[in-house]
């Protein structure tokens, strides 16, 4: 039975007279817990105020898969508070560190004291909130790693593919190379006259022109491709399928190999079809440039974008083009994009840069079409836009998704509030839009929804 003495030196029940002291002993309920036994679980419903006599627990929270320590309840010590009080389900896990005994006192009964004791009371919230700031303070550190976590996998996924097509076209340039030099050696010898040596160069300068800028479409390039693996066939060159296409991505004509190779026909050496694999190659060279330089300028941009999206080489306030941290983000989110959401853009060209802090703004950015993505399960629209109305900056972010329930629409941005899984989210990503909107930069975010339809809008002031 808990007894007097295990409250009395207790804060806040040291504020309790006797007798309420002695109806709590006779009102409490024993609980024993081995060591590694789990006494409540994250998202139970709430239970009663519990007082740990004897024993340690540790406190837990599951992100993104796996239990986060957040700190530890040692003897003597008492909680239970917060989701008796708030009637919401239990934010964290506790489990026994080792053999513990606790006591619980029900729901109504601490409510009971809570309202006849005003001392009791006023501790009893001032523990709660000092809690309560402590694993907020917690969560957003979390949940900042676990954004960053979020943009890191995406950074790396976008920049997979023109790593990929980098390191493909440096690795295969060096025997490419040395080909074309051995090619141009045998050639050399034969002491060919100028004016045919032109005829190659030019048809090759015209090739480079044509695979840099993209000017052999689709359609023109496979029925050229056709014709030039016939013309490649009948002239005898083995495996001709592999000269087809690089010279069709050139331009290269079948007329133009009549003229060009018509003085190599009875030639008995390599020489008969060397000039088609030299130009050929050729053309294979500077298409591992092209895809180089694009996998390289693909890479350089969403390295600016990440650093233009964190603004590391900049102070805390600045001058910040919103389109430019909307597309930044949307840029970092491409991952997630790609695979079934069309996004619309409706940017007010005359819209003003504004003071702000740019990467708070950009978190904003994230949840917003973070949430957007997950509520349209991956495909649908997603519209942005943006205007300037009045002495305000707007922004609305809307998607085709779900919608809102009407039951959950007042609470959406009240800390730890979410409708995702235990684990899933913390329930500070709209509170911190909020905070980071209306307590960082004196703004407004509002929002409606209905099913099909949902529409964030967010006022900046321009001044």
């Amino acid at each position: 039975m808990l007894c007097i003495k295990d409250l009395i030196n207790l804060e806040p029940f040291n504020q309790l007279p006797q007798e309420r002291l002695e109806w709590m002993c006779d009102h409490s309920q024993t609980i024993a817990l081995n060591a590694g036994e789990i006494l409540v679980q994250e998202g139970d419903a709430p239970r009663g105020v519990l007082i740990l006599v004897a024993g340690k627990m540790s406190i837990t929270r599951r992100s993104e898969g796996s239990d986060i320590p957040i700190g530890q309840h040692e003897a003597p010590s008492f909680f239970g508070e917060i989701p008796v009080l708030t009637d919401e389900p239990v934010l964290v896990t506790m489990r026994a560190i080792v053999d513990c005994r606790l006591y619980e006192i029900a729901g109504d009964d601490f409510r009971a004291l809570l309202h006849e004791y005003r001392d009791f009371e006023r501790m009893v919230f001032r523990i709660m909130q000092r809690r309560t700031r402590g694993l907020e303070s917690f969560i957003r550190g979390r949940e900042k790693m676990a954004a960053l976590g979020t943009l890191a996998a995406g950074l790396a996924h976008e920049l997979n593919n023109p790593a990929a097509a980098l390191v493909r076209a440096l690795r295969e340039m060096p025997a490419a190379n040395l080909e074309l030099q051995r090619m141009n050696l045998v050639y050399g010898q034969k002491q060919v006259e100028e004016a045919h040596t032109q005829q190659w160069l030019q048809e090759r300068d015209r090739g480079y022109d044509a695979i840099l800028h993209d000017r052999i479409d689709p359609v023109t390039l496979s029925d050229r491709e056709d014709e030039l693996l016939t013309w490649l066939e009948a002239y005898g060159v083995n495996e001709a399928w592999k000269l087809a296409t690089p010279l069709a991505e050139g331009g290269v004509a079948v007329e133009t190999l009549n003229q060009l190779m018509k003085r190599w026909r009875d030639d008995s050496t390599e020489l008969r079809e060397m000039g088609l694999h030299w130009l050929a190659l050729s053309f294979e060279v500077i298409s591992m440039i092209k895809h180089g330089l694009r996998g390289a300028e693909r890479i350089a941009d969403l390295v600016q974008a990440m650093k233009s999206y964190s603004y590391l080489d900049q102070g805390v306030q600045q001058e910040v083009n919103l389109h430019q941290g909307l597309e930044d983000t949307l840029r970092l989110f491409a991952h997630k994009l790609k695979h079934g959401i069309q996004v619309q853009r409706h940017y007010d060209p005359q819209l003003p840069s504004l003071l702000a802090y740019g990467s708070e703004l950009n978190q904003v950015w994230t949840n917003l079409i973070d949430n957007a993505i997950d509520a349209m399960e991956g495909k649908g629209l997603l519209e942005i836009t943006t205007q300037q109305c009045d002495k305000f900056a707007r922004v609305d972010i809307t998607d085709s998704g779900s919608g809102i329930s009407p039951d959950i629409q007042t609470r959406i941005f009240e800390p730890f509030f979410t409708t995702k899984a235990v684990g899933q989210g913390s329930g500070l990503g709209l509170e911190t839009t909020r905070r980071i909107v209306e307590n960082r930069h004196h703004g407004t975010i509002s929002f409606e929804s209905k099913p099909g339809r949902t529409r964030f809008t967010v006022c900046l002031p321009l001044a």
